[in-house]
């Protein structure tokens, strides 16, 4: 399809006026509202969010408000928004295309699981866990780390089934990466929050004795997250 623009432009093409994209390595071109489509383009809203909360670190860093207590939050944040390009690669090459792709570069690979389950494990020695589900919003950099977290969720969801109906996600690498990166961002979101002496707050609320005074509810539900 000729492009439909009556500019010069560096961005746009207009060969997804029709409502299709293309993919990757090949001329494939796939409806915007595919599942394909869906499942990368959620990884791409994860990296957003992940992109609100290393701003709002550099804006504390820049007022001298940023505490030592958040450590190398800022790097680990970036890391993980690079690697979300190879996922988001990966989703967006069709089946037949599968053996262009690069490990690390357009396809997820043991290295970069094993680097997040090494990242997972190093904060949860180093960090207090709740023993119940939480509400997001005690900081800014948890709320947007939580809210990365969701979107992670939803793109598993959509490459679990992506995985099932074509095949093109084969080794269970990439599946297995995004479960264990949405558990991280749980866990960097009560890293957020303790780096500015905040607790998590319970998504339990109090109930009502019968002399009408309030009642805390025991902790007894799991941590939020871990699947």
């Amino acid at each position: 399809m000729s492009s439909r623009l009556n500019f010069p432009s560096a961005v746009a093409t207009g060969r997804g006026d029709d409502g299709t994209t293309g993919l990757l390595f090949d001329d494939v071109r796939v409806r915007k509202d595919d599942l394909r489509t869906e499942a990368f383009g959620t990884v791409d809203e994860a990296v957003a969010a992940l992109g609100l909360a290393r701003a709002e670190l550099h804006t504390k860093e820049q007022y001298g408000a940023l505490s030592p207590n958040f450590g190398g939050l800022g790097e680990l944040i970036l890391r993980i928004q690079r690697e979300l390009f190879v996922v988001g690669a990966e989703l967006a090459t069709a089946p037949d295309a599968r053996h262009k792709q690069v490990e690390g570069r357009s396809r997820v690979s043991p290295a970069m699981l094993e680097g997040i389950e090494a990242a997972l494990r190093e904060t949860e020695a180093a960090v207090e866990l709740p023993h119940e589900f939480v509400v997001p919003g005690e900081t800014r950099v948890s709320a947007a780390l939580e809210l990365a977290r969701t979107m992670i969720r939803r793109a598993e969801r959509r490459a679990v089934t992506l995985a099932q109906q074509d095949g093109a996600i084969r080794d269970g690498v990439l599946l297995r990466y995004l479960n264990r990166l949405a558990d991280l961002l749980w866990v960097l979101a009560r890293v957020a929050e303790q780096a500015e002496s905040r607790t998590a707050t319970s998504a339990r609320s109090q109930t009502w004795g019968r002399s009408g005074a309030r009642k805390p509810i025991a902790k007894t539900a799991p941590p939020e997250g871990s699947t």
